[in-house]
Parts: structure tokens; sequence; C-alpha cells
């Protein structure tokens, strides 16, 4: 699947835009804060259904529709085998019905309500029921922080690779959010004695009953992506040491084997062991939102020793087995973003990188350094640059 025509209104610092996509490698380059991140924001929202890099989805309101009651629109058509399907995801601000104190005090505008909906060749979807249907790998310059940073920025990446896949996954997903957000109150209250123990046992039977298939799916899938990974990361590191995935669940288990495996055995003493704790704490100690995702080369923990240069190898490696993960489960390849990623990058890198990422159907990429690429010839490429908000060739 690719992407034919990418259409935004009041998205960022674009008021509006047109823009036919062509097939093949894409470089897109610009000044910074011109809108080239925006670009590719706008690609992956239409395959995830949230931006990648807003902490809230007013941000990617313009300012122009921001400041005033108005809307933004982000609408992008894409092609399979001759079959075109439309995804539009509309935001629409409004200003609340009543103005709260501050406002009040200050004589300011109330803050505006934010609606988002989504429609998938004309028909409504919620965010659920849109993901997976455009797959889509997105390399961006923070990824580093798949190998420095918290365990929930690698739960994440596992997260939405499978969702892609998976819509049961991510469904079972948002339930086990929900039961846990639900029994976190309810511990938070049996510490402030308003609720008694024994009201647990309804969420930790349905803790355990999610959170076991989900521990379930994301065994499976690191069965295959730590090979793509480990493949990758060879590619980009010209045959050093083999990078290790290491997947560490917060209730070990043994080997895993689907109803035979112990896992909900394991969960629910898991569970008995920390009720003290989490007591005290007011938060559930144990189950997939504790996993961790490892990196080991040469038997060195990656997270604590690897060099920046290392460090931004691995991350590549974990984005292009994503990529070749996606192109074995859905038998096509997802379409490839890469967002100012190659300018950290010494030549040889830089030339394995893109060389991988042209191999898929359509990769677009942006860089503010077009030096950076003018020594790789990319056959076929189309040309473009970003200037405050407008698209034109190059």
């Amino acid at each position: 699947m690719r992407l034919s025509h990418l259409s935004l209104t009041n998205f960022r610092n674009f008021r509006q835009l047109d823009l036919d996509v062509p097939s093949g490698v894409t470089v897109i380059s610009g000044r910074n804060a011109q809108g080239k991140t925006s670009l590719l924001e706008a690609i992956y929202l239409l395959a995830i259904a949230r931006s990648f890099r807003a902490e809230s989805e007013h941000q990617v309101v313009g300012w122009t529709a921001s400041s005033e009651d108005g809307t933004a629109l982000v609408s992008g058509t894409f092609d399979h085998e001759g079959v075109e399907t439309k995804i539009n995801i509309a935001y629409r601000l409004s200003s609340s019905a009543r103005p709260d104190s501050l406002s009040e005090i200050e004589g300011a505008r109330p803050s505006p309500t934010l609606r988002k909906q989504i429609s998938v060749s004309r028909v409504r979807r919620s965010a659920s029921e849109l993901v997976g249907v455009v797959n889509a790998v997105l390399f961006s310059a923070d990824d580093i922080q798949l190998v420095y940073g918290a365990p929930s920025l690698r739960r994440r990446y596992l997260d939405i690779l499978i969702s892609q896949v998976s819509q049961p996954y991510l469904k079972t997903l948002q339930r086990y959010q929900k039961v846990l957000l639900q029994r976190n109150r309810l511990l938070k209250m049996i510490h402030e004695r308003k609720a008694g123990e024994d009201e647990l046992a309804f969420w930790d039977e349905q803790l355990i009953a999610e959170g076991t298939w989900i521990t379930e799916r994301r065994h499976e899938t690191m069965s295959s992506l730590a090979d793509y990974c480990r493949e990758e990361h060879i590619h980009l590191s010209g045959g050093s040491e083999p990078l290790v995935l290491d997947y560490q669940p917060s209730v070990p288990a043994g080997p895993i084997n689907g109803e035979d495996s112990g896992l909900k055995l394991a969960f629910e003493k898991a569970l008995d062991a920390s009720r003290t704790r989490e007591k005290q704490r007011g938060s559930t100690e144990v189950g997939p939102h504790r996993d961790n995702l490892k990196l080991w080369v040469g038997g060195v923990d990656m997270g604590t020793y690897a060099s920046r240069g290392q460090a931004r190898t691995l991350a590549l490696a974990l984005r292009l087995g994503e990529a070749a993960f996606l192109s074995t489960a859905r038998g096509h390849g997802p379409i490839v973003l890469l967002d100012d990623v190659l300018s950290e990058l010494d030549a040889l890198r830089r030339e394995r990188v893109l060389s991988r990422a042209a191999e898929y159907p359509q990769t677009l990429i942006t860089t503010s350094d077009m030096e950076s690429l003018q020594a790789f010839p990319l056959s076929g490429a189309t040309y473009m640059r970003v200037e405050d908000g407008e698209v034109s060739p190059q």
C-alpha cells in the first residue's frame, strides 16, 4: 500500500496543502521549522491514529484555527493493488460552554475542546479500527531513546508494531489499561480504608486474563522480530557482535506455550506476593505495563554502556527490523518515513540505511542537509523542498 495523495488543512504550519506523492524514494529538504517533520507526522498519524510527537492533540491544530473555533483535517488517499482507500482525520475546536474559573477572573476566552473524527472510505471508524489499515514505520532522531530511555518507550515500540498486524491485540491492550486504572483506584481506596481487600478479586481475574494474553502475543512477536533486528544490526554495523533482544516480562513463567505456559498461575502468585506493597503504594506492581525489552551486544547492556554512535545504529536496526517484520506479516512493505536521521551517521552507515530503505515501495526522507545525501545516488528519486508550510518541486 502506498500513499498517492496527501491533503492538509490547518495542520501545524500548513494552512492548505494538496500534494501528490510518488512511489519510490522522495527526498524532502528544507531549513528547520519549515514543516518537514510535520509532513511525516501527518502520514504516520494516518497509520496509528495519533501524533507521534504531540503531548496533546490540540498541538496539531494550526495556530489560526486554534485561536478561534475552527477545524483541521488530515486526509490521505492510499492505493493497494488498484484498490483506493481514503482516510480522513478531522479535528474540530469549539469553545467550552462554561469558562473555567481562571478565564472568568481574567476575562479570557474559555479553553477550547477538541473533537476528533476518523473515517475510512467515508465510513466512521474508531482509532483502534484505523490502526492496521495502513502500515508505516517512522525513523526519528528521538529513536535513540529506544536504547537509552525508559522501558515504557520500548514497550510502546513493541505495542505499536503488534497493533499494526493484530487488531485484537490493540483492543486487548485497551481493555487491560482500563482494568489497570480501575484496580489502581481500588488499591488507593484500600490504602485509605475506604474499600475492602476482598473487592480486588474481580479486578485480579480481569488483569490476569488480559495481561496473560498480551504477554503471550509479545513473546510470539519477539521470536521473529529479534531475528530481523539482529540481521539489520549486522547489515548496519558490518558484521560486528550480534544484537540480542531480551524481552523481560515482569511475570516470569518459563517457556511460553499457549495454555500450557503456566503464565496465569505465575501471574496469580506474583500478585499475591506483591499484595502488601501494592496496597502501600496504591498501584499495580506486576503485569505487561511493567515489562522491559533489553538490548545486548557482546553480553553488554546497551541501555547503560552504548556510545551515542552505537545507540543510533541500534535504534535504526530496531526500525528496519520493524519494517521487515511488517512486510512478512502483511505480505507487502510498509511506508517508510525517515525524519532527519542521516546527519548523525557516518558515510558507510548512511549508505547502508539508504540502500535498505530504498528497497521498500515508498520511502520519504526529510533532511536539512542535502550534502549528506548528494554522495549517494538514489535512482529515480523525487526531490521536494518545504518552506514556511509550502511544498515545491526541487
